[in-house]
């Protein structure tokens, strides 16, 4: 008998010390990669990445995460991966190594991936109602009270009461909610007549509640966990869909500068016509070739000139500027005014074929972050549901409990006015608590009927007409998705058009103003045709690098709204 209860002691021991709860959770080269933040691990059986550290009582880090937390530093990285592009003072960036630059460097992106590491701790929020707590407490309570009775054993009753109560709770992820606690009571008093003075009491208790409609089974009560991992499916579409944006608006920056810097170039060139044109016609009012009147339309051309160059050159700064800002450079001050050769050449396309609308849509609809994000959104909606589902039922649970009891302390007695005292002590009533001799059983069941639940049915008519919203968001989307993508190709289409047509434009101005050169050295034409032809020059060329420019700024956005472009730049994310 003494062994039994010293097994049944040590499996007590065990059964409060430790916890019995550990979840299993579920679950050419690249231009860049950007990588998943590491994460601390708490799972005992299989490591899942997306939980955070939370480590058990009473190990080490409990107490230094508990006590010894120091607050944490933010600090911000610096720049990389400049010094690889340097060459001679200049910064000489491809689209690709630019676009590395911008992976490597980019705030905006950053602080787009922390919002989907906000979303996956919501994952290890989701575990807590699985999480088990331990409550102690501790009093004592020293009472002086006036009797009225000789029955009360002392003319001034003096009593000290110290009870102290443990207790472990934890709930599975089946419903089962289970409760250990150990109870010890310590009573001291003067009155005569009590038997034990002090009087140790001792209590061992078990108890459990198991739900069998509402909240019962691993499915249900997972549910939390389950959307939680839903909700990041969806931050990481998002970030995927605002990262297209990012690389999008990336890349339109570096063909803004390239653009820009033809643009400077065509002006400089028109202003050296001018300055021809200027000079040549000063020459002749000399000679008294021309009248002092035609000088003026040449010094007009030429001061516009100038204006435009002027203008050009200050576009341009803002392009680098913003490119700067693109990539980080502006954050090192080695790097913020270093001189940038960018190496791609605006050139018009080369493929003349037209492009097949339909295999574009059909790609957006399979590849597009949001259309992703929209049917996990649907699939959620379920979840919900179900949740809603489950509130809707009545709550009928399964109850029961077991106590062992047990006393000690000294123990006094009387026989013809004789006082025994039998000295005892705490062992005593855990002898008596092991020993199961003094038992409580307890057994029943708790049903609370919602009679009429209209906060339950009002839950559930919200999430069956969230489901149709998301279903209806996700046919609209559908349909945008396909207006954006043939509006792009359209675009796309339209640019190469374009594009030649200014060639063909330019080309002409080039022929008008030699035919207009040859009139005017021969006499035949007058210096105004000469200078509005080279106007109509410049302006073709201008018209012919931006058409150009356009024409990969609409290429940007095919690919973009196609969710095509990280695929085609080769950039991945883990």
């Amino acid at each position: 008998m003494k062994s039994n209860r010293q097994l049944l002691s040590l499996a007590l021991a065990l059964f409060l010390c430790q916890s019995t709860f550990a979840w299993q959770a579920p679950g050419s080269g690249p231009i860049g990669t950007i990588p998943a933040p590491e994460r601390a691990f708490t799972g005992t059986v299989k490591k899942d990445p997306d939980l955070l550290a939370a480590p058990f009582f009473p190990r080490q880090n409990w107490f230094k995460r508990h006590f010894a937390e120091p607050m944490p530093k933010v600090d911000v990285r610096g720049v990389s991966k400049f010094e690889d592009f340097v060459i001679d003072g200049k910064l000489e960036l491809s689209l690709r190594n630019y676009l590395q630059l911008v992976l490597a460097n980019n705030v905006d992106i950053d602080v787009q991936r922390l919002n989907v590491e906000i979303t996956r701790n919501s994952i290890t929020r989701a575990y807590a109602p699985f999480d088990p707590f331990f409550l102690g407490s501790f009093n004592s309570t020293r009472t002086k009270s006036q009797t009225t009775s000789s029955l009360e054993g002392a003319t001034t009753l003096n009593q000290l009461v110290q009870p102290m109560n443990f207790s472990y709770t934890q709930t599975l992820d089946s419903g089962l909610q289970y409760t250990a606690g150990f109870n010890a009571n310590k009573t001291s008093t003067n009155n005569s007549f009590n038997f034990f003075n002090p009087a140790l009491n001792a209590q061992m208790s078990g108890s459990f509640v198991m739900p069998l409609l509402r909240n019962r089974g691993r499915e249900v009560n997972r549910l939390p966990i389950v959307i939680a991992r839903s909700q990041l499916k969806i931050s990481k579409e998002n970030f995927l869909n605002a990262l297209l944006t990012l690389i999008s608006n990336s890349e339109n920056a570096y063909w803004d500068l390239l653009g820009g810097r033809e643009t400077l170039r065509v002006q400089e060139k028109a202003l050296e016509l001018s300055a021809e044109a200027l000079k040549r016609s000063k020459k002749e009012l000399e000679l008294g070739a021309i009248s002092p009147l035609d000088i003026y339309q040449p010094e007009a051309n030429y001061a516009t000139a100038e204006i435009q160059v002027t203008q050009a050159r200050y576009r341009l700064q803002q392009f680098e500027d913003a490119l700067r800002r693109q990539m980080g450079a502006d954050l090192d001050p080695k790097f913020r005014n270093m001189p940038i050769v960018l190496t791609e050449s605006p050139l018009p396309p080369a493929d003349d074929k037209e492009m097949d609308r339909e295999a574009y849509v059909s790609k957006a609809l399979r590849m597009r972050p949001d259309i992703h994000a929209i049917e996990e959104n649907v699939a959620q909606d379920d979840l919900s549901l179900r949740q809603a589902t489950n509130a809707l039922r009545p709550d009928l649970s399964l109850r029961g409990s077991y106590t062992s009891t047990g006393r000690g302390g000294d123990f006094y007695t009387r026989a013809n006015n004789n006082l025994t005292v039998v000295r005892g002590g705490f062992p005593d009533a855990l002898d008596q608590v092991f020993g199961f001799n003094f038992p409580i059983y307890q057994f029943g069941l708790n049903l609370r009927l919602p009679i009429r639940d209209r906060a339950a049915a009002a839950n559930y008519a919200d999430a069956v007409i969230s489901k149709r919203q998301d279903t209806l968001m996700r046919r609209s989307l559908q349909q945008t998705v396909r207006q954006q993508v043939l509006n792009a190709v359209s675009q796309v289409e339209s640019s190469k058009a374009s594009v030649k047509l200014a060639a063909v434009a330019r080309d002409l101005a080039q022929k008008q103003l030699d035919a207009e050169q040859k009139k005017y050295d021969l006499g035949t034409s007058v210096i105004f045709f000469v200078l509005d032809a080279q106007t109509r020059l410049v302006n073709a060329e201008a018209q012919l690098v931006n058409n150009i420019i356009q024409f990969r700024r609409n290429l940007i956005t095919v690919l973009r709204v196609s969710g095509d472009l990280l695929e085609d730049r080769g950039i991945q994310v883990q």
